[in-house]
């Protein structure tokens, strides 16, 4: 199920607002470029910032995620009519036209908290993608200890909500239980009073991340650094062989 600040529709509408920096799809963008594909399927697409970005450039866009109300926001925004937007998570993929590429940005795959879980997305992800197509995700790097700065004192933040007034949020780390950790979002919303949000993600080692890709059928071709968080997270590139011929669902 979606964390609430997804799922809520009071708290799907504040995503963009209280985020509104996404430099840090700048290097998506490029590499969708750089990898030459046509057809793009954004995986954990929430409020669709991405997915539209490249629809509005004339690409073939597929945006997925699990959380309705999030749907609900991206389908607002302007070049929203040109993405085929799917309410579910990996497994909706079946069926669809084959993808060049996967994307995974932001939290998406650290979302997933078990082996057989992320096992089972990559899975889901190969099969969407033609021969010689690509997956890329990010993770954090555990050793950086993020969390570390999830802390009220260093999260509070208000900001003016056009619409909605002034937004006070902050983050309180809940557990951890590595490599899984769990926090608190919190927001004061004018209307709604307090409103909280879950969540919990696994901080994975790059190593765990190369082997559950090898036993999706996947090849690593590259690891880089985020170029908006230099040093804390892991791009994954990966490859479907351009010889592949599994038989797909």
């Amino acid at each position: 199920m979606p964390d609430a600040h997804f799922a809520d529709p009071r708290l799907a509408r504040l995503y963009d607002p209280l985020d509104p920096d996404r430099s840090d799809l700048d290097a998506y963008r490029a590499l969708v470029d750089e990898l030459g594909a046509e057809r793009v399927v954004d995986l954990g697409c929430g409020t669709g910032t991405f997915a539209t970005l490249l629809a509005a450039d004339g690409f073939d866009v597929v945006g997925v995620d699990p959380a309705g109300a999030s749907l609900d926001v991206a389908r607002g925004k302007p070049w929203a009519e040109r993405v085929h937007w799917v309410h579910g998570d990996a497994t909706a993929l079946r069926g669809l036209a084959p993808a060049d590429l996967v994307v995974m940005t932001g939290n998406v795959f650290q979302v997933l908290t078990t082996p057989a879980e992320a096992r089972r997305t990559l899975v889901a992800c190969r099969d969407a993608l033609r021969p010689g197509g690509h997956v890329v995700l990010e993770t954090r790097d555990p050793a950086r200890r993020a969390w570390e700065a999830w802390t009220a004192d260093r999260t509070r933040a208000t900001t003016r909500v056009a619409g909605v007034g002034e937004v006070e949020t902050w983050v309180d780390v809940t557990a951890v239980d590595l490599p899984l950790v769990s926090f608190r979002s919190s927001f004061v919303v004018p209307g709604d009073g307090l409103l909280t949000s879950d969540s919990t993600l696994r901080f994975w080692h790059l190593a765990e991340v190369r082997t559950l890709v090898a036993e999706a059928g996947l090849d690593v071709v590259d690891v880089r650094d985020a170029p908006d968080r230099p040093g804390l997270e892991h791009v994954v590139v990966a490859r479907l062989p351009p010889d592949d011929r599994t038989p797909r669902p």
